[in-house]
């Protein structure tokens, strides 16, 4: 193979309300961060939960409002999903002059996977305003039989 891949998928909460910019040129960007969680062991050899945070940047694209979206309907606590590619940028800091860096997940996705009512951790239902039209129209809101069982023939498998 010899290609290279850059290729980011996050599922998580959001630590802080989204911020919402506009550039000179009126182009919007929302600057988000979630939490993910994963579990370890530690140097004892006892489980334990370690929690990753990452900045997301989320831009207009075309007549897709994906930033806009995201400033609107996004709040801390809600869980989003959020694909997209790694990207460093650089500066000279202004008081050290020394050079800063920073990696965040530039996103061309983001899904939003709980209802705003369920944000506190709660969600059942799949909100998906900040998909393009059409994309995850078969995913079915989850808690949504209100039969109770499961009818085996709705099984795929």
């Amino acid at each position: 193979m010899s290609g290279s891949l850059n290729r980011v998928m996050l599922i998580g909460r959001l630590t802080r309300d989204p911020e919402l910019r506009f550039t000179p040129s009126g182009t919007a960007v929302c600057n988000l961060a979630i939490a993910t969680n994963r579990y370890g062991q530690d140097p004892s050899g006892e489980r334990r939960e370690y929690t990753d945070y990452h900045d997301i940047v989320v831009w207009n694209s075309g007549n897709r409002k994906l930033a806009e979206l995201c400033g609107q309907y996004l709040q801390k606590g809600r869980m989003v999903y959020v694909e997209g590619r790694l990207q460093t940028r650089s500066w000279d800091d202004k008081d050290t002059g020394a050079k800063r860096y920073k990696t965040e997940v530039n996103a061309n996705d983001v899904q939003f996977l709980d209802s705003r009512q369920d944000g506190d951790g709660g969600g059942r239902s799949a909100d998906l305003s900040a998909q393009p039209a059409g994309a995850g129209a078969a995913i079915p809101a989850l808690g949504s039989n209100s039969g109770g069982d499961v009818d085996p023939d709705d099984i795929p498998f």
